[in-house]
């Protein structure tokens, strides 16, 4: 064991979920070559699993977190405590298969001075690619997403020209995996934890252009993001908080703004509700109740004064009562 501090500082919320847990960590011990310290937010973890989870990865510091708190939150805990000269945030549910974390710490420092991040390709679990890089996206793209007229392209790197090697300017990052100097996100004030779960990961890269850095993308390094897209019955508390959270970023801050994007975000969400009323009505599958219950949930928080963690509590707490 090298007695040299930590250069990266891999940061992991977890919501007690060891099979995700447990692959990411072993991925981080066979490949990454670079000296770190692992932080895992242990979030809402029984105490079986702590327990368990500290005996089996002796290495890594746990931190708890027993009350309600969102993604950013939950990161800040563990990423005021960084000690790195870089910060790693990383999903929980993603799995090394290379020596990403070196390839982006080389890229990095060969990167110009005022860049703030770069992050690595997506791939899903088949190899196939998720995303590399992420363009512009207005709050005209959101609204017109909401009606499926609009599909972020996976691939935002086509027909550009690299800085070096594989190495890309991007517009925004995604919050699934990316290195970040940790002087520059202490700077930045690390995640703005009005967001509950999203958009996160584009308020932090529109603050950082703001502030005059730049975004890379790396596609020859890469991390496996294994996205599950089946519904959930946390999903009836997540999704609302999402949908609140992203019409205050992409309404920044104006009252009309917001209110017309809230109109044609809350009609698209009917519509959905409507939709999947149906197919419960001749279904009465727990899946088809769950998406049911979700549309209604973002409906009402469309319309809604709480914030997005106040509107998560409410969802959530229903879900434990129930």
């Amino acid at each position: 064991m090298s007695t040299q501090g930590p250069i990266v500082s891999i940061v992991i919320v977890c919501m007690n979920r060891l099979d995700n847990l447990y692959p990411c960590l072993d991925g981080i011990s066979k490949h990454c070559s670079v000296p770190q310290e692992t932080l895992v937010v242990a979030y809402l973890f029984s105490k079986e699993n702590l327990a368990k989870a500290r005996q089996d990865y002796p290495w890594v510091k746990f931190i708890e977190s027993n009350e309600v708190r969102g993604f950013s939150e939950n990161n800040n805990l563990a990423l005021r405590q960084a000690i790195g000269k870089y910060c790693f945030v990383l999903n929980d549910d993603t799995l090394m298969t290379e020596d990403t974390i070196a390839r982006l710490v080389a890229d990095i420092e060969r990167l110009p001075e005022h860049t703030a991040i770069v992050s690595p390709k997506l791939l899903n679990a088949d190899g196939s690619l998720q995303l590399c890089g992420r363009p512009v996206y207005p709050a005209r793209k959101y609204f017109l997403q909401q009606w499926h007229c609009y599909k972020e392209p996976i691939n935002n790197i086509e027909g550009l020209t690299p800085l070096f090697d594989q190495v890309y300017q991007t517009y925004n990052i995604t919050g699934a995996a990316f290195l970040i100097k940790t002087d520059v996100f202490k700077e930045l004030g690390f995640f703005d934890e009005r967001y509950f779960f999203t958009p996160e990961d584009l308020a932090l890269s529109t603050l950082a252009r703001k502030r005059g850095y730049e975004l890379y993308v790396d596609a020859d390094a890469t991390i496996v993001h294994l996205w599950r897209t089946t519904a959930t019955k946390i999903s009836t508390a997540v999704r609302p908080a999402a949908v609140r959270g992203s019409l205050i970023f992409f309404s920044e801050g104006k009252c009309l703004k917001y209110l017309l994007l809230a109109a044609g975000v809350f009609a698209a969400e009917a519509l959905k509700c409507a939709k999947a009323a149906l197919r419960y009505t001749f279904a009465r599958s727990e899946e088809n109740k769950i998406k049911l219950q979700t549309f209604a949930h973002i409906c009402a928080a469309v319309l809604s004064c709480r914030s997005p963690k106040q509107l998560f509590i409410k969802y959530y707490n229903r879900l434990r009562n129930a």
